[in-house]
């Protein structure tokens, strides 16, 4: 049986006056990981329909080798509740949308919050994080308190000047929920593990996050 695997992405598409949406990288690189692996793969949206990407994450960007990805983003499903049973694996790719809708879905918080009670997989790449910061365990504790996790600094939001147009800073929100964060220098590959929890810090860590996961799956 191969694992099946959810790839959960954002339907919000703009940040202060300018575009956003998903960046493309952080979904692409994994989905063609994940697909070579042989698994089977689901991609749904916090409402549904097809996705905003974010115009900066298709620069310089070869988009043949994307080309089955995108595919499956022209017309997603719309996550349930009830999509919590049937994985294996829960991905949260990012770009700036994800911190506006993620934390907004109480269909994602259902999601991830019975995934991490069932010792399902669960990663997550730079603003994908931003997924799990509502998700609880049943004693009402973040799924996050007490684990190592990584995602875009609050450096790297500064960097991009983008501070004052998201709702929160992701480390800073992390950090507060409990979260031990780790993390590079600006812009590096960085990915940590901690249990069934897979966490990334930017667009260059979108490899490093799928074949973490693909490791801790493997091990099931």
């Amino acid at each position: 049986m191969s694992k099946r695997v959810l790839i959960v992405v954002t339907n919000h598409q703009n940040i202060g006056n300018n575009k956003t949406g998903l960046w493309l990288e952080e979904f692409a690189v994994p989905y063609n990981e994940f697909r070579d692996k042989g698994y089977d793969i689901t991609v749904k949206s916090i409402k549904g329909g097809s996705i905003p990407l974010d115009p900066n994450s298709l620069e310089e960007v070869e988009q043949d080798q994307y080309k089955e990805a995108l595919s499956l983003l022209e017309d997603t499903a719309e996550l349930s509740a009830d999509d919590a049973v049937s994985y294996d694996a829960i991905f949260l790719p990012g770009g700036h949308g994800t911190v506006f809708d993620f934390p907004k879905s109480d269909a994602l918080k259902e999601v991830v919050s019975q995934m991490a009670q069932t010792n399902k997989v669960i990663g997550s790449v730079c603003h994908g994080p931003a997924g799990l910061t509502t998700a609880t365990l049943k004693d009402g504790s973040s799924i996050v308190k007490g684990k190592i996790v990584t995602a875009f600094t609050d450096e790297e939001e500064e960097e991009m000047q983008l501070t004052k147009e998201v709702p929160f800073l992701l480390e800073t929100k992390l950090r507060e929920l409990g979260a031990e964060f780790q993390r590079a220098g600006k812009w590096e590959d960085f990915a940590v593990t901690d249990g069934n929890l897979v966490t990334g810090q930017n667009p260059q860590s979108s490899r490093s996050v799928a074949l973490r996961m693909i490791e801790v799956l493997d091990k099931k």
